[in-house]
């Protein structure tokens, strides 16, 4: 994989994940848990995210082909979607929903929340699917491309760790102000990496 296709697809999955915007959410989820229980569920989490994502690295130009659906056409609905994500962060819509998301999971079964909702939907979910499957459509059959985007996939899930590690610092570092900040610049990067998959699509399709 070239290296700007490298940093392409490190900084997508970085901004749809957003490791350091989760902290706060895994601090509201793990609260009243003591250490060894959040570090725990920090690992749990983390590795179900990474078997969900590479399973759909692998397996998503096979569905692709299994259902009919042409890579141009997955980019423009993917691009909207992604966009949708990033509208919910420039505006603040994606903490509140994550906040309501993990006090739900927290009343349900404590023993669940690092698959619901860590790693499911917050850490892979839609949008992460999403950048995952375009970014593996890139690969063209190509395993050693895809094996280094399995790798990326590694470092930002790895980063997600790290973050949730340091939950409590990150969050008295940013105070609420400068999480706020971070969230609304973030979301600003997404939507501009949206709008060109689906500038991608309609490219491919019209070239086509």
């Amino acid at each position: 994989m070239p290296r700007d296709m490298l940093i392409s697809a490190f900084v997508t999955l970085f901004l749809v994940v957003d490791p350091i915007g989760l902290a706060p959410t895994f601090l509201a989820v793990t609260e009243g848990l003591p250490a060894t229980a959040r570090r725990h569920v920090a690992v749990r989490a983390c590795l179900i995210a990474a078997v969900v994502l590479t399973g759909t690295a692998i397996s998503g130009d096979w569905l692709f082909k299994a259902l009919g659906i042409s890579l141009p056409a997955f980019r423009i609905a993917g691009g909207l979607l992604l966009f949708s994500i990033a509208s919910e962060m420039v505006f603040g819509l994606r903490i509140e929903r994550q906040s309501r998301d993990a006090e739900h999971a927290v009343e349900e079964h404590v023993r669940h929340i690092a698959a619901f909702p860590l790693a499911v939907p917050l850490m892979a979910g839609p949008g992460a699917i999403t950048a995952t499957v375009l970014l593996a459509g890139r690969a063209n059959g190509d395993l050693l491309v895809l094996a280094e985007l399995i790798g990326v996939i590694a470092v930002v899930l790895a980063s997600c760790l790290a973050a949730f590690l340091a939950a409590g610092r990150i969050g008295k570092l940013l105070g609420v102000t400068g999480n706020v900040v971070l969230s609304r610049v973030l979301g600003v990067l997404l939507a501009a990496l949206a709008v060109q998959y689906v500038i991608d699509g309609i490219r491919a399709v019209w070239t086509s």
